[in-house]
């Protein structure tokens, strides 16, 4: 049960979210003032302050929670086993998101300041690593989740940003999938066939995506260094 004022303060959070977003979407693309969502919201500045710490801070919740939400309304339509198939269709719905939701989506990445990651590629890395993490276990992965993770996001991005700059009635949808294939292609190897053997490279990727906790029998330190040793046989190519 909550607790008494955990209801008004749940409130006040959802309002200023709710008066942000509505505020960033009639801006289309322009600033969006402190004192315009404190007046939509109903509240002071220092409230805002309060739950957010900066009126950037609250900014980088709004697109967060707007990515989360578009995300839990596309699903997950794949009907293949295949998991370098469901690297393309988190692409697509990267891409998808920056084409339905424009003025968030530059609004954040014209924020970009040295040293400050853009507050929507942090959860478009874990929508990335969930989807690359089965690719490494399979052997098929070049690199590490991680790795494979930020150029894929990096890219992403790029060509969500070109689309958006083109005029809706001459954008090239295919420049998207070229990419996308182009990235992948890069980064992945096609699945095994027959008898034939994973490179070093991509067995101790995929060894190392399992190794999501100490294994039996080994120390914290071991498993460090077990760590690293295939890092460096990854990287070895």
């Amino acid at each position: 049960m909550p607790t008494p004022g955990a209801t008004d303060v749940v409130n006040t959070r959802d309002r200023l979210l709710a008066a942000a977003a509505a505020l960033l979407e009639e801006a289309d693309g322009g600033d969006v003032p402190t004192r315009a969502i404190c007046d939509r919201a109903g509240v002071r500045s220092p409230t805002l302050y309060h739950h957010f710490g900066s009126k950037e801070q609250l900014l980088d919740a709004v697109v967060s929670h707007g990515l989360r939400e578009f995300l839990a309304s596309v699903g997950d339509d794949s009907s293949t086993d295949d998991p370098v198939a469901h690297v393309r269709e988190a692409w697509d719905r990267h891409v998808a998101f920056g084409l339905e939701n424009p003025s968030f989506y530059v609004l954040v990445y014209g924020r970009t300041r040295p040293g400050r990651p853009c507050a929507v590629v942090a959860d478009l890395r874990a929508l990335m690593l969930q989807a690359l993490e089965p690719v490494a276990r399979h052997g098929r992965l070049r690199v590490t989740p991680e790795e494979a993770a930020s150029q894929i996001v990096a890219a992403g991005s790029g060509v969500a940003l070109t689309l958006i700059a083109q005029p809706p009635e001459d954008r090239d949808l295919s420049l998207s999938a070229h990419v996308r294939d182009a990235i992948l292609a890069a980064l992945t190897t096609d699945p095994p066939e027959g008898d034939r053997e994973p490179t070093t490279a991509t067995a101790a990727v995929g060894l190392a995506a399992t190794l999501t906790k100490t294994p039996e029998g080994f120390s914290e330190a071991e498993t460090a260094l077990l760590r690293d040793w295939l890092g460096r046989l990854a990287g070895s190519g």
